[in-house]
């Protein structure tokens, strides 16, 4: 197998390396039932809600369960 008869320099190994760093961030949408940021066609991780349906219930605490257990029997 061929080994490099002489040694890159950093620059050149630097500039190969930073071709990953040009790359454009992905575009993001408004959730349209809470306004947060999300991935287009994806469900949002805010709210779990897509194309107007909710796709993953929120997870409540257990500490915020009993609290709105309490208010609710007032």
């Amino acid at each position: 197998m061929p080994n490099p008869k002489r040694k890159h320099t950093p620059h050149r190994r630097d500039c190969r390396r930073s071709a990953n760093s040009k790359l454009d961030a992905p575009n993001s949408s408004k959730c349209p039932n809470c306004g947060a940021p999300k991935m287009p066609h994806k469900v949002c991780l805010a709210c779990g809600f897509y194309n107007g349906k909710l796709i993953v219930p929120k997870k409540v605490k257990k500490s915020a369960a009993k609290t709105q257990e309490q208010e609710a029997s007032k």
